[in-house]
């Protein structure tokens, strides 16, 4: 079994490790962070991202272009909605500019935009199947239980859309849904992120 530390014990071990970190570490400590706010600036104001790189001094440049690639990354998501739409081609716009092979980096995005494609067509119409199908069977579910409940012969109407039940299953059947088509996004990303 380990040695247990005490909490001031740990603090030491950490400052020790602070004092042995290299110039390198600590310019990355510094401005990663920073490209982080300028990657947020440029998706909420849609600040030039390669004019305020260019800002900095050449040294630093790469560790602010770290931060704000993986902050664009992380902001790619299935377009579930208008503002989602915005925000990729926002993020995508700010990593093509910051990335060196720009040849690559299309790549990558003409296989992010078809996933994007299938999912607004297709993935749009198994939706709205998986949603009709367990909407009905919901709903026969809840009118056979209100039955036998009240012994009655006459239906009765219940708007099962906004049972707490009926949402919860929904959120499942949707994520099942969604999870192929947010592990190939998951991919296409991680191949993005290993671009230059």
């Amino acid at each position: 079994m380990g040695e247990i530390k005490s909490a001031l014990e740990i603090a030491m071990e950490k400052a020790a490790k602070l004092e042995r970190a290299t110039d390198e570490e600590r310019l990355g400590w510094k401005y990663v962070p920073e490209g982080e706010k300028l990657a947020v600036r440029h998706l909420r104001q849609d600040c030039n991202l390669e004019v305020e790189i260019t800002r900095h001094p050449e040294e630093v440049r790469r560790y602010i272009i770290q931060g704000a690639v993986g902050t664009l990354i992380r902001n790619i998501n299935l377009p579930y909605s208008d503002s989602a739409k915005r925000a990729n081609k926002l993020a995508m716009d700010g990593l093509k500019a910051i990335k060196s092979d720009k040849a690559r980096v299309e790549n990558v995005y003409s296989k992010i935009r078809r996933i994007f494609n299938h999912y607004a067509e297709q993935g749009e119409q198994q939706r709205k199947q998986a949603y009709a199908a367990l909407k009905a069977d919901f709903e026969a579910k809840v009118q056979q239980a209100v039955q036998q409940q009240l012994s009655l012969g006459a239906a009765v109407k219940i708007d099962v859309e906004r049972q707490p039940e009926f949402q919860e299953q929904w959120r499942r059947v949707r994520a099942q849904l969604d999870s192929e088509y947010l592990r190939l996004l998951d991919e296409y990303t991680r191949e993005l992120a290993a671009i230059p």
